[in-house]
């Protein structure tokens, strides 16, 4: 009964199959939070799926459904072995994006796992699928070995993660008591790369909306009114264009955070973000001038337009458009007030002659920012932990550059808040071909049942 057999059993399970036969089965179930159709496959990743295994670990299992009706039920499992041991809460969901079928490569699809090299392909592999199957796993596995975790687990499981986590904060914030615990140790995002184990300890939020300009009723002749009508499509990107400079710098002063401290800069200092081989080239000269890429992504704000309308783009006509609009997004951190976000920029805009574009948010809810302290007690124990399993330190981030409902964990039920990421930035996660690195499952398998045989000794964090 030792961690180190404990962590060879975890490599047999994985070297003979039993991971890729777990994740295809996942996979396999369709699991599209942003298609309405998708309800009892919702549903039945929780009922059919998780429900049974976990039972059959010991756990007691309720399905709670969302308190925002029209959304997918959340599963709450619960293994309570000595209500003095520690208590860890871990956090994955079982719903993704749209399929996305028909764009995906010829040989492979997104409900089923195909592994070619090192890569497995699915929907769900890397988001998150893949992610909690790894912790599941590694926290059977140290049951098998040990007879016991040692500590006290509940897992929660989501199935609207994809569409901004509705129903979670109000759940937690109602049900303060079934989530009560120690700590959050959960799963999901890239790690900074791919060979490298990874903890980050928040998230950068995420507030989208979108800017519109709708002038006049109907299109007009550009030959007869060209020079005469205002074009909606370059007022607009004029408006666009005063919110950073050329090279991406924001210039709404509030936007601009004064949360990079010297803490946080020591645990960026020298960490190398890189997506594997088919990772895009950093652009050296983009964002925050004077900020390391590690210091822009994980300290900084981005402001990105991810969608630009005027006219008609698949048959255009000469013809002035009557109206433009964009889908824009706000990627921030702790130290920007997310309730000023759009007040802020209405007032730059304002202030830059733009008083007609129109401003609304893209939904009522958004991403929070989060960040722990990365001297917490229980960073340093976790990293600890992985050092002793991989004999290397881990990369540690102040947060992700993406958003995650960490805010509910961290703000509503008060935890210390700390991801290790089983994905790499280049998995093509919300697009075709979605796919997570074998060998990198691997390497989790061995750190996740590190982590959990090492919960359930002396030493943690009080």
């Amino acid at each position: 009964m030792t961690r180190e057999a404990s962590l060879q059993d975890i490599e047999r399970y994985f070297d003979g199959g039993g991971f890729v036969t777990d994740l295809a089965r996942r996979v396999a179930i369709p699991t599209e939070s942003q298609n309405p159709e998708r309800g009892a496959a919702l549903a039945a990743y929780l009922t059919d799926e998780m429900q049974p295994i976990l039972e059959r670990r010991g756990f007691r299992c309720t399905i709670l459904p969302n308190p925002v009706a029209k959304y997918g039920p959340f599963l709450l499992a619960e293994r309570i072995e000595d209500p003095a041991l520690p208590t860890v809460l871990t956090y994955g969901h079982g719903d993704v994006i749209r399929g996305q079928d028909e764009q995906w490569r010829s040989g492979l699809s997104p409900w089923k796992v195909t592994r070619e090299g090192d890569r497995l392909y699915g929907r769900g592999t890397a988001d998150n699928k893949g992610q909690h199957t790894i912790n599941l796993a590694a926290m059977q596995a140290v049951l098998e070995r040990r007879g016991r975790l040692g500590f006290n687990l509940k897992v929660l499981i989501e199935t609207g993660e994809e569409v901004g986590s509705p129903g979670l904060k109000d759940l937690c914030s109602t049900h303060k008591d079934l989530f009560a615990a120690d700590v959050l140790i959960a799963s999901d995002g890239p790690r900074l790369q791919p060979q490298r184990a990874t903890m980050f300890l928040g998230s950068r939020g995420a507030y989208n909306f979108d800017l519109s300009l709708d002038l006049r009723k109907g299109g007009h002749h550009s030959g007869n009114w060209g020079g005469l009508l205002r074009n909606p499509g370059i007022v607009l990107a004029h408006a666009i264009a005063s919110i950073t400079d050329v090279n991406g710098a924001i210039r709404v002063p509030e936007w601009r955070p004064n949360s990079l401290t010297d803490s946080v800069k020591r645990a960026i200092d020298g960490l190398v973000v890189e997506g594997g081989d088919d990772g895009p080239q950093i652009d050296a000269d983009w964002g925050e001038p004077g900020l390391t890429p590690a210091e822009r992504v994980f300290g900084w704000c981005s402001f990105e337009v991810l969608a630009f309308v005027t006219g008609n783009p698949d048959k255009p006509v000469n013809a002035i458009p009557p109206r433009a609009s964009a889908h824009c997004q706000l990627r921030y951190v702790v130290g920007v007030n997310p309730d000023d976000i759009l007040p802020a920029l209405r007032r730059h805009l304002d202030a830059h002659g733009f008083q007609m574009v129109t401003m609304t948010p893209s939904r009522e809810g958004y991403f929070a920012a989060t960040r722990l302290d990365p001297d917490h007690p229980w960073v340093r124990w976790t990293a600890a932990s992985i050092e002793r399993t991989t004999g290397t330190k881990p990369a540690i981030l102040p947060n992700v550059g993406g958003s995650l409902p960490n805010d509910v964990f961290a703000d509503v039920l008060g935890l210390p808040t700390v991801w290790i990421p089983h994905s790499y930035a280049a998995c093509s996660q919300h697009a075709p071909n979605e796919h997570m690195l074998a060998p990198v499952a691997r390497d989790a398998l061995r750190i996740m049942t590190g982590v959990f045989w090492d919960l359930g000794e002396t030493g943690t964090p009080q």
